[in-house]
């Protein structure tokens, strides 16, 4: 952010960095703590940024990660364990005059080389970025000749730097391709000085000693290392982009106890969209039976299309496209979009529209979208009343009311089937924070279940027989409706049921069950109910679980 903050690379800044330990400093620690006194760090360089152990281990566990990603080497050196940097620079030079033969041996260093297939050609490290917002970063290095796919993969748990990450990859894979010769020689008693970790060269070429044997003679077992691995690159460091901090506001929820859309829902579980601005990365949902001891109930991983009406929108006939005055919307964030005819009886561009309350939405389709002003659509060629909210379509939903786009983005909550129609409390806020953070939103909600109710029947008919009325309907179903093969629409409920009621003014005069599609209303009934025209009659099917749903009605005036 600052003019000369390309100099922090190297030095110029001291921000952030007061909390970088020593390398030497680390590995005292990791020692006295296992009760290791006898230690010099005095040849180790390097600072450590961060560095997690996660796991209860010996103190070998826990250098083991330092040793590979710095390049150091423990060794005991009378009685003191020395830790040294690996540089590959000469400790001693060794001729064909300081070998000895063992025994069924002829003196001679044996050199072994590893196969080509062996070998990989590319390294991945990954590692946790520092000086950022912390986050797993991964570098990689391979070799120019390298044809092969093949990847060696490692993951180291320190902080560091791109630049140090990519140092530490390349040395890994120039140490393993150097590292294809080996040798095995003998020395004779007085050499017995060569130590473990020490670097030694033969024949023009350095090798450092990973093994002593001492049988009589001196067998040392090597492997060929070369100084210029170990001169790190000078490649300067990126600066580490770290997100600005967003401050948790509160989201909007909205409950929405829905019927059945797809009929592969939980029919009794209610939906919650949410939307925020900014959106808070996620959101979570936590509920209870009191306003206390909260359980997780969900997460909502991105924002739901919510808006308001800035017109009316009067009732008009379900099943027909309605092609009056535009609905004028205006959303918080998201776009809208125009769908073919074909899309739209497919089922697309489907929304809810309502007062806010959980239970009181319309499903309606929209076929085109008009971008009137930023975030308002003109909403045409609509739909109205899909999965049988026709019933609760109402005169006029005025101006202000609620959208919400239904395009997977509000999710159905963990609601059981037991919880139906019992309040509970509902707290709603970012998934970052927890649920008595003050950014989140308290709700109080009971919800009916709205997918287990049955749809209302349609096609209510009245005929006078005699002095009697016979009255018939067609029944609907809320589950495989769309099936057009079946000889009948699936029933949908455990019987076949529905209410009959006989009101006039408001008032209920008579009610009854029947389990056919059909009722006869006496002359006799009708004279003792005391009824004079106009009269009304509702029908509404029954369910076992639910209830009586939506209910028709017809007017008898004559």
């Amino acid at each position: 952010m600052w003019s000369d903050g390309g100099n922090y690379a190297r030095g110029h800044w001291l921000n952030g960095r007061v909390t970088g330990q020593p390398l030497a400093s680390v590995v005292a620690e990791i020692c006295a703590r296992a009760g290791l006194t006898e230690v010099d760090v005095s040849g180790l360089f390097g600072v450590v940024r961060g560095y997690g152990v996660t796991d209860v281990g010996p103190a070998r566990a826990a250098l083991q990660p330092l040793m590979l990603a710095y390049g150091f080497d423990a060794t005991e050196r009378q009685g003191t364990i020395v830790f040294r940097m690996r540089d590959a620079r000469a400790d001693h030079d060794l001729g064909a005059s300081d070998l000895a033969e063992a025994d069924g041996g002829d003196g001679q260093p044996e050199m072994q080389r590893a196969a080509e297939a062996e070998m990989a050609g590319r390294v991945r490290l990954t590692y946790i970025e520092a000086e950022g917002d912390y986050e797993s970063r991964a570098v990689e290095a391979i070799f120019p000749d390298e044809e092969t796919h093949a990847v060696s993969q490692s993951e180291v748990p320190l902080a560091l730097t791109r630049a140090e990450g990519q140092r530490i990859a390349e040395r890994w894979l120039s140490e393993a391709r150097i590292a294809r010769d080996a040798i095995t020689l003998t020395v004779p008693p007085s050499r017995g000085h060569l130590q473990p970790g020490e670097v030694f060269r033969y024949r023009g070429a350095s090798y450092r000693i990973d093994r002593v044997e001492r049988a009589g003679v001196i067998s040392l077992e090597g492997v060929r290392v070369e100084p210029g691995v170990y001169q790190g690159a000078e490649e300067a460091d990126e600066a580490a982009g770290a997100r600005a901090f967003l401050a948790p506001v509160p989201v909007l929820p909205l409950f929405l106890d829905l019927p059945l859309l797809t009929g592969d829902e939980v029919p009794h579980a209610p939906y919650l969209a949410v939307a925020a601005d900014p959106w808070p990365g996620g959101v979570s949902l936590w509920s209870s039976n009191v306003d206390a001891d909260y359980a997780f109930d969900t997460d909502i991983p991105r924002p739901a299309i919510i808006g308001q009406t800035l017109t009316a929108l009067p009732r008009a006939r379900p099943g027909l496209p309605d092609r009056g005055a535009p609905l004028r919307v205006r959303i918080g964030a998201g776009a809208l979009s125009s769908v073919t005819p074909e899309q739209l009886a497919g089922g697309a561009n489907l929304l809810a529209i309502g007062d806010g309350t959980a239970g009181n939405w319309e499903i309606l389709q929209f076929g085109t979208a008009m971008l009137v002003a930023p975030g308002v659509y003109d909403l045409g060629e609509r739909l109205r009343g899909q999965a049988g909210t026709d019933a609760l379509m109402p005169a006029v939903w005025p101006a202000g009311s609620l959208i919400v786009r239904l395009d997977g983005a509000p999710v159905q909550i963990g609601l059981q089937s037991s919880q139906r129609n019992l309040a509970r409390h509902y707290r709603v806020g970012p998934a970052a924070r927890g649920y008595d953070d003050p950014s989140y939103e308290h709700r109080l909600e009971a919800f009916a279940g709205i997918g287990l109710r049955p749809l209302s029947p349609c096609h209510v008919r009245a005929q006078a027989v005699g002095g009697d009325m016979a009255l018939r309907w067609i029944r609907r179903t809320r589950i495989g409706g769309d099936d057009w093969t079946g000889l009948d629409a699936p029933l949908g409920e455990a019987f076949e049921a529905y209410v009959v009621r006989v009101t006039q003014g408001g008032q209920i005069h008579r009610e009854t069950v029947v389990t056919a599609p059909s009722w006869t209303y006496s002359a006799v009934d009708r004279a003792a109910d005391g009824l004079s025209l106009p009269f009304e009659i509702h029908v509404a099917q029954l369910s076992d679980s639910f209830g009586p749903g939506p209910f028709a009605r017809i007017v008898i005036d004559e």
